[in-house]
């Protein structure tokens, strides 16, 4: 599969196939609804447009998170062998950076993450101008049937972005049985796509 080239859609000689296999989930569970619809989303900006996952966002998070239960096993170490009260002064330090560690994990996912599900390169063909980037990012509030879901671009070579959103209930999406309907949610993902792409023509 080749990357999308200008925003197109990626041309296969076989058919892409939309689903592969049925997702169900408890229509009830919000966060499973969500889960459902920002993978369902992925799939189309991955599977559908070619463009390749970066990961570097939750890498971070995830280094922050292995940092904080490095100092958590270290304590847990240390007070082993050093039984308190002598372990006191390092178990006091160790328990102050957890919790710096968290409020810093807590900051990041508030303002770095801001909902982000998905990083997504599209790669220059010509392997010469820096990639471009797509990020998607959702929200669905606990008790709400509304998902709120947010596309951006950034053009590689000049920085500038755009965005373009939805907000629509997520009975649209699913049945009754809480199959998700992917033929109706997959043609949302490709018009917002278009939409940025249409504008980055015009400019």
């Amino acid at each position: 599969m080749k990357p999308a080239k200008n925003g197109d859609e990626v041309e296969n000689d076989t058919k892409w196939n939309i689903e592969e296999k049925p997702v169900k989930i408890d229509k009830w569970d919000t966060a499973a609804v969500k889960n459902a619809l920002d993978d369902a989303a992925k799939k189309v900006m991955k599977e559908k447009f070619g463009y390749v996952e970066s990961h570097r966002l939750m890498d971070l998070r995830l280094l922050i998170c292995t940092i904080a239960v490095g100092f958590s096993l270290f304590a847990l170490v240390w007070d082993y062998l050093r039984p308190f009260p002598e372990s006191r002064p390092v178990l006091i330090i160790c328990v102050l950076s957890y919790f710096v560690l968290m409020g810093i994990l807590t900051l990041y996912t508030t303002y770095m993450e801001k909902g982000i599900f998905l990083v997504a390169l599209q790669k220059d063909e010509a392997g010469v101008d820096p990639d471009d980037r797509w990020e998607l990012a959702s929200m669905l509030k606990k008790y709400d049937d509304m998902y709120h879901l947010s596309m951006t671009f950034q053009d590689g070579k000049t920085g500038i972005t755009r965005t373009k959103e939805i907000s629509k209930c997520v009975a649209n999406y699913f049945d009754e049985n809480g199959l998700l309907c992917f033929d109706l949610f997959e043609p949302e993902i490709t018009q917002l796509q278009s939409k940025i792409s249409a504008e980055g023509k015009k400019d």
